[in-house]
């Protein structure tokens, strides 16, 4: 007589932690993309491939592992439902109708109640590099916007945000060109230097700023203090979000900022 063995099926009250994960980083892979594709790390955050390192599935399945992929899901998709919503409105900076700004904020906080990174301080290497900006609340209106030669004048280019966290400071590029001026490209540079203030937030101090070459100063010198008003970014900033691809954060003068990571070999 031979005596059969039979396992008995196993539960998720048998399955250990790790198993747990294993299993739902295999699952996760049905909607991954394959790593044959090209990354552009030039182009948006929603318009490339959201590529999840394995540390934040861990994170995401011990919290909650039968919510997990949802909520990967859902990230991905108001990551690119904000791309689609900052397209075309110049970073926001001269102001945009109502119901378009209402929609933006509406996804940075459905994004930020994901944020993968609850204390961005004590991880300052998913902070650090170069960053471009997409979306701002700052604006610049009416007689500003006259004043500044910024109607037809002059032209608002990128803005581009560069953290070395080992010396514990920040450089924004702010990039313009003047059409009038044999097509003449410039920038204002503004050096700050910043201290965490908590696992969320940091303390910016202005150090100085500059304006390259001096023919682009000489159309500023007269409102330098009204363009360096605009961009001083002296204060707090409190980081909402951070993951690879994309940053949020809100500063003491109820700004919001969205930038995506930029790769800055081509930041020349």
């Amino acid at each position: 007589m031979v005596t059969k063995l039979v396992q008995p099926p196993m539960t998720d009250s048998h399955v250990s932690p790790l198993i747990c994960r294993t299993m739902n980083a295999m699952k996760l892979q049905n909607f991954v993309p394959s790593r044959n594709h090209s990354r552009i790390n030039t182009s948006r955050f929603g318009e490339r491939p959201l590529w999840f390192r394995p540390i934040t599935i861990i994170k995401v399945a011990e919290h909650n592992p039968g919510s997990g992929l949802a909520e990967l899901e859902t990230l991905a998709q108001k990551k690119r439902e904000l791309c689609q919503a900052v397209e075309g409105i110049n970073r926001g900076i001269f102001g945009i109708p109502a119901t378009k700004k209402s929609e933006i904020e509406r996804l940075v906080k459905q994004i930020e109640s994901l944020n993968p990174t609850p204390c961005p301080t004590l991880e300052l290497e998913k902070v650090a590099g170069c960053w471009r900006l997409v979306y701002s609340t700052i604006s610049i209106l009416g007689s500003k916007r006259t004043k500044l030669g910024l109607r037809d004048f002059i032209s608002l280019d990128d803005f581009f945000q560069t953290i070395d966290i080992s010396k514990s400071k920040a450089v924004n590029v702010i990039k313009f060109s003047a059409m009038g001026l044999s097509l003449l490209s410039g920038q204002l540079n503004i050096e700050a230097s910043f201290r965490i203030a908590s696992s969320t937030r940091v303390d910016i101090n202005f150090e100085n700023s500059t304006i390259t070459p001096d023919r682009l100063m000489n159309v500023f010198r007269k409102n330098y203090d009204l363009l360096l008003g605009i961009f001083n970014p002296e204060g707090w900033l409190e980081i909402t979000y951070v993951d690879d691809t994309l940053r949020i954060g809100r500063d003491d003068k109820s700004n919001i900022f969205v930038l995506e990571r930029f790769d800055d070999s081509n930041n020349t």
